[in-house]
């Protein structure tokens, strides 16, 4: 689809709409980013998705044989613990070493991370929860920020302030550009982004149904089957709200914090990645802890990536359109 919008992602970033598709674990593969790009849209790479950084170069490489282009980005999550983030700086290294133009980071704050990613020219856009921390990430020098309302899948922070109330208050309180996320998945939602005066809208949990995206079909059914009220948000007692499908091993999460197990042991099993993975490669949902927005009731089939991309503009325009009627 022709361009509709312009705004800073698509003047920055190089691409034709205001859509991110953000850096999922274990799905920020090429096949699903690349069908991204191709789409006039731009994704990221999870760059902790892989092991070591030979096979990140390997995946980015893959990216740029399937894309029409090289607008794409990686996702860097920072962790609060420096010892976890060993792992971390040497897959920076190659995000840099590969002249990736933009980055999506997350976690932590990125300050650690800045120097190299100045140095090396790549575009910094910080994923927040709340327009505290967005405020503070664009005192540490970032480029962009993503705000991320409740509805979002993964880590809404413990503030839990919804999408509509981040997207009308954040781009008044920064003087940088804000992408808004949590819960999105239709073009009148991207609308109202942009009328808010947001540049753009990041997406996640919708894409989980795209034909390029690795889950099993039988897994991208249970997305489908959604009606919007089928996660949790478990691990508040640890102060990390995580926003989850509900199946049997979120709801033996939350039995334990409910009973007031504080003994990290006891829920490690059961947080493992691995189960999540297995979950998505096998379709047997009923294990893992699976981040899950509800924006999964918008996935009514699964289709290509293009499909989807296209689907949303033509609404978002119409939206547009319909508002501009309405105007008297």
């Amino acid at each position: 689809m022709q361009q509709v919008f312009d705004t800073w992602v698509t003047r920055t970033l190089g691409i034709r709409h205001p859509v991110l598709v953000g850096g999922m674990m274990w799905l920020g593969r090429a096949e699903l980013v690349a069908g991204v790009v191709n789409a006039g849209a731009t994704g990221f790479l999870s760059a902790l998705t892989f092991s070591d950084p030979a096979m990140l170069r390997d995946e980015i490489q893959k990216c740029r044989d399937l894309c029409e282009t090289d607008r794409f980005g990686v996702n860097l999550y920072i962790s609060a613990r420096p010892d976890a983030n060993e792992r971390l700086l040497p897959l920076l290294d190659v995000v840099c070493d590969e002249g990736i133009p933009f980055v999506e980071t997350s976690g932590a704050k990125p300050t650690e991370l800045l120097p190299k990613l100045r140095e090396a020219k790549v575009t910094i856009i910080h994923k927040v929860p709340a327009v505290r921390y967005a405020l503070s990430a664009e005192k540490a020098g970032v480029d962009a920020v993503i705000v991320v309302g409740a509805e979002c899948g993964g880590h809404p922070g413990h503030l839990m302030i919804g999408t509509m109330i981040q997207g009308g208050l954040a781009p008044k309180e920064l003087s940088i550009p804000v992408i808004l996320g949590g819960g999105i998945g239709t073009g009148s939602q991207l609308a109202a982004a942009l009328a808010m005066g947001c540049e753009g809208v990041l997406m996640g949990t919708r894409m989980m149904v795209a034909e390029e995206a690795v889950p099993h079909d039988d897994f991208k059914q249970r997305v489908i089957s959604s009606d919007g009220t089928d996660s949790v948000v478990i691990e508040t007692s640890m102060k990390n709200h995580h926003r989850v499908l509900r199946n049997e091993a979120s709801e033996e999460v939350m039995k334990l914090e409910a009973g007031g197990v504080d003994d990290f042991d006891q829920y490690r099993p059961i947080l493992s990645g691995t189960e999540a993975w297995n979950a998505f490669s096998s379709g047997d949902v009923r294990r893992g802890i699976i981040d899950f927005g509800q924006s999964a009731c918008f996935a009514d089939a699964i289709e290509p990536v293009a499909d989807i991309i296209d689907t949303l503009m033509r609404e978002a325009k119409q939206a547009a359109g319909s508002l501009n009627n309405r105007l008297l």
